[in-house]
């Protein structure tokens, strides 16, 4: 359909033209329902290219936009002021949109993205499939960050999560200890970054010969550190014997820290920890926190320079980026004599 404006979009939504509008600029006053309803209609007839055309007329907004889960994580919380950051100094601005980690979410987002006009866009996917990415007609150039396999049309930067992992429970493992419980995790397959954080955790005891006990996997139901300190808890009460832990997350290691020093368990005289994210409050923790660092640093300024090379024309092909990891040392780990 040529020339469709917002009564078009109205009327094949059955709604007002404010309605429309309310929907376009993500105000809080239309229904869940009324809102999909309308972004369905949206793509269906067109409109967003149309507005997108208004863009290459008026030029760049030098604005993108970065979707992540929410800010209320501290790892999401910090890698989002490295975007800030990281695109300032390139003389662009960065609308920042929370997604609730839900595939409805991370849609919605990507609609708001395109009819806000960004010049492109920073995606975390953690609620998408692959399949619905492989869905997506963007408009604007996306860089997605993930956990797991996407689509090879898209740029995409990751993080060293299997490797990672079994840098961490190696680390445990050479120091003497035996058990090494592993908070976060998930055996099943599917599961995101859960699952490849478990591999890394499973492919270091092979790699030594070593057994897997399967009751050392507690897996929690949100990665916070609530969750992590009651499932700790309730694996020491249920007598589960364990001389270290990998937490899949450093909140998860915050929570399962607590849990210890609730049950008057010594760290790392008696257990032996290890997060992983390299959050800044991990140094300032007693004792302080053996983690990995992931590498944000460069995972933004990969994704960051790839996404400003789209903008300005890259049509080299797609870029799939795995960033370093490494082992800080702190005080959380105690080598002991094998």
């Amino acid at each position: 359909m040529a020339n469709v404006t917002m009564n078009d979009v109205a009327r094949a939504s059955g709604v007002s033209v404010m309605t429309v509008s309310n929907v376009i600029n993500d105000r809080p006053r239309v229904g869940a329902e009324t809102k999909a309803r309308v972004l369905q209609v949206i793509d269906d007839l067109g409109y967003e290219v149309n507005l997108s055309a208004k863009r290459l007329r008026a030029g760049r907004t030098s604005t993108v936009g970065l979707i992540v889960p929410t800010l209320a994580h501290p790892y999401f919380g910090e890698l989002a002021a490295r975007y800030v950051s990281a695109f300032a100094r390139r003389g662009i601005h960065v609308a920042i949109e929370q997604s609730g980690a839900s595939p409805e979410g991370e849609l919605s987002a990507i609609s708001r993205a395109r009819l806000q006009m960004y010049d492109g866009v920073v995606l975390s996917v953690v609620g998408l499939s692959y399949r619905d990415v492989d869905r997506i007609q963007a408009q604007i150039p996306i860089v997605l960050l993930g956990e797991h396999d996407m689509p090879p049309r898209f740029d995409h930067v990751m993080l060293a999560n299997i490797d990672g992992a079994r840098i961490a429970t190696g680390h445990l493992l050479d120091s003497g200890r035996r058990r090494v419980v592993l908070v976060g995790g998930e055996s099943r397959e599917g599961a995101g970054m859960a699952f490849s954080r478990y591999r890394g955790w499973h492919l270091a005891h092979e790699e030594r010969g070593l057994a897997i006990d399967p009751s050392l996997v507690v897996p929690l139901p949100r990665q916070e550190m609530r969750d992590a300190r009651t499932q700790t808890a309730r694996a020491i009460a249920a007598g589960l014997r364990f001389d270290a832990l990998f937490a899949i997350t450093d909140q998860d290691a915050i929570g399962a820290l607590a849990a210890l020093h609730d049950a008057n368990l010594t760290v790392p005289s008696d257990v032996s920890v290890v997060g992983f994210d390299n959050l800044a409050v991990g140094e300032h923790l007693h004792p302080p926190l053996t983690t990995i660092d992931p590498d944000n640093e460069w995972v933004v300024e990969q994704s960051t320079g790839i996404l400003c090379d789209r903008i300005d024309g890259d049509t080299s092909p797609p870029k799939q980026l795995i960033a370093p990891a490494r082992l800080v040392e702190r005080g959380s780990t105690l080598r002991r004599t094998v």
